[in-house]
């Protein structure tokens, strides 16, 4: 699955999907409320009032760069507050070649947030060590996000996520922390959405006249671009996330950008009454 903005290519690749079972994330979104909106069926929703999201990879190929957006949860993993997540075998890395691009061509790993479902692959395990899974790249971190995790993994959750998705690449001399504003790219500059996390940023893509935004997890799922009110139970600041949502949403409605979501999309937003709903790319 790829699209194009003008000279830059997005490629996603998914390493997990599901459909229900989300209920711990937007505790607010029961099936009956979603089935009052029946914009979300059937890409976003079933039927049955259940939300589809997934947990994935953008890479974003520019003229010049190549450029892994948040890393999933990664392989061999343990510690992980959700037991499914533990111990994992995915195909990530092959899905990653088979779509173009090998582990070693990627020069780039900007996460949008250090949560766990977006470091996952930023190391993998050999011979008992977590090393960098891309070896020639360098990583991004914002560094309000860096410096707000490096002083509270005290949760034995988020301390076991830091220890082997995060600390291991900062040891390894390989990552750079940047601004929430930061230019990454000719075609690539952050926008700070703090809320979800201290130091959450989105990426703005433009080139060649068009527009496409990689929002993170501004929003885990459209249904929040309907009830902006509704914020995932794992939001640091919820009214903070609340403002991110508005705002982002507000600055791209209506207009021919792409919203490429941390958990869903792609698809372009437009306004309905006070709130946003987002119309899926066929």
């Amino acid at each position: 699955m790829a699209w194009t903005i003008g000279k830059v290519k997005i490629t996603k690749i998914v390493e997990m999907e599901m459909t229900g079972g989300t209920r711990f994330i937007l505790p607010q979104a029961p099936p009956q409320e979603i089935q009052t909106m029946p914009w979300l069926t059937p890409q976003f929703a079933s039927a049955e009032g259940r939300l589809t999201m997934s947990i994935h990879s953008w890479v974003v190929e520019t003229p010049t760069r190549r450029i892994v957006v948040d890393t999933g949860l990664g392989n061999d993993k343990q510690g992980r507050g959700v037991p499914h997540w533990n111990g994992l075998d995915k195909p990530f890395l092959q899905d990653l070649a088979n779509a173009g691009y090998a582990a070693d061509s990627i020069d780039t790993v900007i996460c949008t947030h250090l949560h766990v479902d977006h470091v996952g692959w930023n190391t993998r395990l050999v011979n008992g060590q977590w090393v960098p899974t891309f070896p020639n790249a360098r990583y991004l971190f914002g560094r309000i996000e860096y410096e707000y995790w490096k002083t509270h993994s005290t949760d034995p959750v988020h301390a076991a996520v830091f220890a082997d998705s995060v600390q291991p690449v900062i040891e390894a001399g390989v990552v750079e922390l940047v601004g929430s504003e930061a230019q990454i790219a000719d075609e690539i500059t952050l926008i700070p959405t703090p809320g979800h996390s201290p130091g959450h940023v989105a990426l703005h893509i433009r080139s060649d006249g068009e527009e496409a935004v990689l929002s993170g997890d501004v929003a885990h799922h459209p249904c929040q671009m309907a009830r902006l009110d509704w914020s995932s139970s794992f939001d640091s600041d919820p009214l903070q996330s609340i403002e991110s949502r508005r705002q982002l949403f507000s600055r791209f409605a209506e207009t021919p950008a792409l919203l490429f979501g941390g958990h869903f999309g792609p698809g372009r937003i437009v306004r309905d009454g006070d709130a946003f709903r987002l119309v899926p790319l066929q």
